[in-house]
């Protein structure tokens, strides 16, 4: 990864982009992706995609998703303190003791922290697992008076402030690498077909889809939009090396070793065998995982639209996901990337994926 790629990659990864509020990411995106692309467009909801070949007939798209989860403002207290809902799959067990931005439209972002009674003031009688129902953030307001006239209102965004970083030379963490690392990894792509002189006979539309985090909802859309012959989906997994995950359930995948290769219903199996040809043809190393019926990305989306789109799924394993901690691999970013990158190259439109 050379200099100007990290530059963008703190960039993008410490910008806030909660689901629904894309575009500010979406702008960071575009402009890195602009140099090696030939045209850009975006949806109503603000999914972006950098095309290359826009005259193409045959499409293929890699995508990854923008949006990041958070909260909402849902009910501001008279004595000032806000409780929220989730805005995507947000962990109420991590909020205690987290400092909060809180995207207004009024006062721009406000700071904020989700509060917690103290160790001492608790007794077996009143302990309290963190829930929905009783996490609550502090802005410092003693009403509900106070709050409004700061400029918060109900629905008003919230984001956690954990920035992101690099840990022990080999991995980077923060919130949000699901999936905006994705979105890094696409871009990255874009970059070597350009300065490798790489052309492509095909036209290849680079995604980064909206709101992923409420159901595929911007994958849903921009497909219809695009109609794609073939899809290349990437995203996050789980590393299940770490406690308190049963391997017999979540399998066995560990950061280090590789991007995670899907087996699922929706994922094509010709498809899967060029990715799976081109990773031993180029050692490019990976892991195995399966899936019973959906992969809960945006791959299931792509596949089951527009009468059937041949869809895969590369993912980055990720320790600790959904948290402010999540932790990936620099090697098996690279090797994402460098995996999208060689399967591009196999692909030719005359080849049909039907299996009959």
């Amino acid at each position: 990864m050379n200099k100007k790629s990290e530059k963008f990659l703190f960039e993008y990864l410490n910008n806030a982009a909660p689901t629904g509020y894309e575009y500010s990411g979406q702008k960071i995106w575009l402009d890195y992706v602009k140099p090696y692309i030939d045209e850009w467009r975006s949806d109503n909801y603000g999914t972006a995609y950098g095309i290359i070949n826009p005259e193409a007939d045959f499409k293929v798209v890699i995508e990854a998703h923008a949006d990041e989860i958070g909260w909402r403002v849902n009910y501001i207290s008279e004595k000032g303190l806000i409780y929220v809902i989730r805005n995507g799959g947000s962990d109420h067990l991590i909020a205690p003791s987290k400092r909060v931005n809180i995207h207004t439209d009024k006062a721009g972002v406000l700071k904020g922290l989700f509060g917690w009674p103290a160790i001492h003031t608790r007794t077996s009688k009143t302990e309290k697992k963190p829930a929905l129902d009783n996490i609550f953030i502090d802005v410092g307001a003693t009403s509900k008076e106070e709050v409004l006239e700061m400029g918060i209102d109900i629905g008003n965004p919230i984001t956690f402030i954990d920035e992101f970083d690099k840990l022990n030379g080999k991995y980077y963490y923060g919130r949000a690498l699901d999936n905006r690392m994705g979105g890094f990894c696409i871009a990255e792509v874009a970059r070597k077909l350009k300065e490798n002189k790489i052309k492509l006979p095909f036209g290849l539309y680079l995604v980064n889809s909206v709101q992923e985090e409420v159901g595929l909802r911007g994958a849903q859309m921009i497909t219809d939009t695009i109609a794609p012959n073939i899809a290349i989906v990437t995203d996050v997994s789980h590393d299940t090396s770490t406690p308190m995950i049963e391997n017999k359930i979540y399998g066995e995948i560990e950061c280090g070793k590789g991007p995670e290769l899907t087996f699922a219903p929706s994922v094509h199996n010709k498809l899967l065998r060029m990715i799976l040809d081109t990773a031993d043809k180029n050692k490019i190393p990976y892991q195995r995982s399966a899936a019973s019926r959906s992969t809960g990305t945006d791959t299931d989306a792509f596949a089951y639209s527009n009468g059937g789109v041949p869809s895969a799924l590369i993912s980055l394993p990720l320790r600790y996901m959904h948290t402010t901690v999540e932790m990936a691999h620099k090697n098996d970013i690279e090797n994402v990337i460098e995996l999208i990158y060689q399967t591009l190259q196999h692909i030719n439109p005359k080849d049909s994926f039907k299996y009959l």
